[in-house]
């Protein structure tokens, strides 16, 4: 799960993306709420962590800006202004939750995690499937022709990012970026690697296959044409 923090303070941007970092989050943190805008439409986040007192740009003007542009990435506004009347503006502007500062990492996660487990639900429902690949995104658990499939953090991210995206090619850079907090390095394998073990626990001993390599550029998780017509 790949998260944008935008917040002009720096101990506070680095105690929250330290605290995501350990619970296996990628975090990218931008310190105005210009860069922010950009940041936020410009890549494929989770969730957006956001400010409201920023420089360049407030945070209500960029959830404006971010809503208009038919962003619907879910955001969890953290301010000092904690009165009704601004908890108001922010969430009439689209915010999916208002936190007032100071505040504990535990609620910030908690609540960052059910702002996403709401969008999830609301555009796919509980459960994420292709063939007879089932995913359970509330008890996070996976199931292929009704046998039960265990997964690493990090397979489960990334095979829960391919369904969110079947039929999608996803670059390396793509997967590397979003998954991991990192940006692409041409020498690294970590996607490979995670991709093989993942085909290994899905594909292997199951029909069709369903993780597909497409040479020179990354991978698509789809049923193929000709295994799909195979199929009864």
């Amino acid at each position: 799960m790949r998260i944008l923090i935008v917040e002009d303070e720096r101990k506070v941007a680095l105690f929250l993306k330290k605290g995501f970092q350990a619970e296996s989050y990628s975090v990218d943190i931008a310190a105005d709420g210009a860069q922010g805008l950009r940041m936020a439409l410009g890549n494929e986040y989770d969730a957006i962590i956001l400010d409201i007192m920023l420089p360049k740009m407030n945070g209500l003007d960029v959830l404006r800006e971010l809503r208009a542009s038919r962003n619907t990435t879910p955001v969890l506004v953290l301010s000092v202004k904690a009165d009704v009347e601004h908890r108001i503006d922010g969430l009439n502007l689209g915010a999916d939750d208002y936190l007032p500062k100071p505040f504990s990492f535990s609620e910030v996660l908690a609540r960052v995690r059910a702002i996403m487990r709401r969008a999830s639900t609301d555009a796919q429902g509980t459960s994420l499937s292709i063939a007879d690949l089932r995913v359970d995104l509330v008890g996070r658990s996976v199931e292929r022709s009704g046998r039960p499939i265990v997964l690493t953090n990090k397979e489960f991210e990334v095979l829960e990012y391919l369904l969110r995206n079947k039929g999608r090619v996803l670059s390396r850079i793509i997967l590397t970026e979003h998954i991991w907090d990192m940006h692409f390095d041409s020498e690294t394998n970590i996607v490979d690697v995670v991709i093989n073990r993942l085909r290994r626990k899905i594909d292997d001993g199951f029909s069709p296959k369903l993780i597909q390599t497409v040479r020179g550029v990354g991978y698509v998780l789809k049923v193929s044409p000709d295994e799909h017509s195979a199929q009864p």
